[in-house]
C-alpha cells in the first residue's frame, strides 16, 4: 500500500470513529466543557511531534502568530460548540452538515481571493444549500426544541469554513508544523473559558468512563489530524481530500445509526445523501489558479 493511501485511510478511520463516539463522555456525566479541555490536552503530543519532525523552528513573526492563532481559535471554538451539539443531537446528522464547510471556504475564496471553482464545486455548493433545510425538517409530533443542535452544527460549519479560508492565507507564508502548533496553543488558551463555563455544582463523572473515555476518543481526533498532514505530504490533494472529507462523515453517520438503532426520516436521509454528495464534489474539485 502506498504511504499516502495508508495515511489517508488512517485519518478516515480515526475521524469516522471519533465522530460516532464523541458524545459518549458527555452522556456519561462529563460536561462538554471538560470534554473540550481533554481534547485540547490530546493535541499537545501530535503538535510537538510535527514540530520536531519538520526540522524548522517555530515561526514567531507577527503575521505567523496572528494567522496561526486565528486558525486555532476558529477550530477550537468550533470544537467547543461541537461537543455540546453531539450531546443534544444525533451525530449521524451533525457530521454530514459539518462536512459542508468547504462550501463556505469556496465562497470566501471566490469573493476575497478571486479564486474560481469549476463545475464540481458549483454543483457541490448547490447540493449543500439544498441539503441544509432537510436536516431541520420537523414532522408533526417532534418536540419543539428538536432543532437546537442544528443551529450549533451550522455555527461549527461556519467556524471551520472560515478557518480553512484563513489556512489558505497562512500557507503562503507559514509551514504546516507552525500552523498545527498554533492550533494546539489556541485550544489550550480557550481552556479557562471552558472551565469558567462549567457548572461544578452539578455531579461530574471523574471516573474512567468520563475523562478517561474522553481522552481515548479525542486522541483519535488529534492523531487523525497528524496523519492527515502526512497524507497530504505524500499524496495529491485532489485524491486525499475527497477520500477523507467525504469518507469520514459517512463512516460517522453509519456507525452512529448502528449505535442508535434508529432510522431517520426520509427527509433526513435525503439530507445526509445530499450533504455527503456535496462534500465529495467540493473536495474533488481541483483548485483553480488565482486570477490576477
Amino acid at each position: 500500500m502506498k504511504p499516502w493511501l495508508l495515511y489517508a485511510l488512517t485519518t478516515l478511520l480515526l475521524w469516522g470513529v471519533w465522530g460516532a463516539f464523541a458524545g459518549l463522555p458527555s452522556a456519561n456525566g462529563l460536561p462538554e466543557t471538560l470534554n473540550y479541555v481533554v481534547w485540547s490536552l490530546t493535541m499537545i503530543p501530535p503538535a510537538l511531534l510535527v514540530l520536531s519532525r519538520s526540522g524548522q523552528p517555530l515561526q514567531r513573526d507577527r503575521r505567523s502568530v496572528t494567522l496561526g492563532l486565528a486558525i486555532g481559535l476558529l477550530g477550537a471554538g468550533g470544537q467547543l460548540l461541537l461537543f455540546h451539539a453531539v450531546r443534544i443531537g444525533p451525530p449521524y446528522l451533525i457530521f454530514p452538515i459539518i462536512s459542508l464547510s468547504p462550501a463556505l471556504t469556496i465562497a470566501l475564496s471566490f469573493a476575497l481571493l478571486r479564486e474560481r471553482t469549476g463545475l464540481l464545486g458549483l454543483v457541490g455548493i448547490v447540493l449543500a444549500l439544498l441539503s441544509l433545510p432537510l436536516f431541520d425538517y420537523r414532522a408533526d409530533g417532534e418536540p419543539a426544541g428538536y432543532g437546537s443542535w442544528f443551529a450549533m452544527a451550522l455555527a461549527v460549519l461556519a467556524a471551520w469554513g472560515v478557518q480553512a479560508y484563513v489556512i489558505k492565507l497562512a500557507n503562503a507564508s507559514m509551514d504546516a508544523a507552525s500552523i498545527f502548533f498554533y492550533m494546539m496553543l489556541s485550544g489550550l488558551l480557550l481552556c479557562p473559558v471552558a472551565l469558567a463555563m462549567t457548572d461544578f455544582s452539578q455531579p461530574i463523572n471523574y471516573s474512567l468512563d468520563g475523562p478517561g473515555l474522553a481522552a481515548a476518543i479525542q486522541f483519535l481526533n488529534a492523531v487523525g489530524a497528524l496523519t492527515l498532514v502526512f497524507a497530504f505530504r505524500y499524496g495529491k490533494a485532489i485524491i486525499v481530500s475527497p477520500l477523507v472529507n467525504a469518507g469520514a462523515p459517512l463512516l460517522t453517520a453509519l456507525l452512529s445509526l448502528l449505535l442508535a438503532g434508529a432510522i431517520p426520516s426520509s427527509y433526513k436521509i435525503a439530507g445526509i445523501v445530499l450533504a455527503l454528495t456535496a462534500a465529495l464534489l467540493l473536495a474533488a474539485q481541483p483548485e483553480e489558479p488565482v486570477q490576477r
